[in-house]
């Protein structure tokens, strides 16, 4: 069987990429440097936090799950709907996640941010720091540091796969409709967005899937016949997806809108257009938008000193959020 292809280039090919100069001042934009095992290097480090901005969620759990609960002001007061937000590599504990999350609660989300990594965070995630001007002797550690990093990641990143993080939103979900049962059902449903390695989790999330150990199922008699479950949520919105595959895209039935970034090797034009094509093809309401100019990672809460960024920005939470009020 053919290996699926993967909205990225090989690790080796990474590693012995030439870095170039970013096209955005003061960044690394995803059309250019090495990526790390299929991320990229917002996926793997934070933004400064916004000036003046923090979260203002609670760390709870839901079925076990360590999670982050944002809530709209007025809520139980008011009806809200459930949104699981499902992040990059950085995770449950990254502040701009949670004030990213924050703002859609702002709008009226009762939010839920799982630990989908469960205990095995990502080797070395931290508060991204650029050191200006550095020294040869600087740049030549820091090569050395972030080839052994990339490693490590690697490694990380292959532990991660939908037969382990898939179970663990079950159980949040599971629980979700239980805790915020008048959420879910103010909502129809349980909506999601999903950020770099999230997005993916949202697009699988969004399909009919065989139930099937691959698909995050429990172990079923293979004599019983391949049953399909799902989708799990009613609509969702996806920001530069890493790590999905054509069949990825199979089987897909809920609403997706899409934040896509040019010539993002983390999510190809290839890719995407495969991606347009099936779901336009198989009746699937769906929206691809592409910005130009800016980071793959964009779109979650953090410091850029370019305001064409920062307007970007501003423009894929509109977009996602207009997604998710018209579902």
């Amino acid at each position: 069987m053919a290996e699926p292809e993967v909205a990225t280039k090989a690790p080796e090919s990474d590693a012995a990429e030439v870095s170039t100069a970013s096209i955005v001042p003061g960044d690394t934009p995803a059309q250019t440097g090495a990526s790390m095992g299929g991320l990229g290097e917002h996926c793997v480090k934070d933004k400064p936090t916004p000036f003046g901005v923090g979260p203002s969620g609670e760390m709870t759990q839901l079925g076990g799950i360590d999670v982050y609960v944002s809530k709209p002001a007025d809520y139980p007061h008011a009806p809200s709907k459930l949104l699981l937000f499902l992040t990059g590599a950085t995770g449950l504990h990254s502040e701009n996640n949670q004030i990213q999350a924050d703002r859609f609660a702002k709008e009226g989300y009762l939010v839920v941010l799982p630990d989908m990594f469960s205990d095995d965070p990502l080797p070395g995630s931290a508060t991204y720091e650029e050191e200006k001007d550095p020294s040869i002797i600087e740049q030549i550690k820091m090569r050395a540091a972030e080839t052994a990093k990339s490693f490590l990641i690697d490694m990380w990143l292959a532990r991660q796969t939908p037969e382990k993080v898939l179970p663990i939103l079950h159980k949040v979900m599971d629980a979700a409709k239980d805790e915020f049962a008048d959420a879910v059902a103010n909502g129809g449903g349980i909506y999601s967005v999903g950020y770099c390695f999230g997005g993916r989790m949202t697009l699988l999330l969004a399909g009919e899937k065989p139930d099937t150990v691959m698909w995050g199922q429990q172990v079923k008699d293979e004599e019983a016949g391949v049953v399909k479950k799902g989708p799990y949520i009613k609509a969702g919105a996806i920001a530069h997806a890493t790590l999905v595959t054509r069949e990825d895209f199979e089987g897909t039935k809920s609403p997706l809108a899409f934040v896509c970034v040019e010539n993002d090797q983390l999510f190809s034009d290839e890719i995407r257009d495969h991606g347009e094509k099936h779901l336009k093809e198989n009746n699937v309401e769906c929206e691809f938008k592409t910005y130009s100019g800016v980071p793959h990672g964009f779109g979650v809460a953090g410091e850029y000193e370019d305001p064409k960024i920062k307007a970007a920005q501003a423009e894929a939470f509109d977009q996602m959020l207009a997604w998710l009020e018209a579902h």
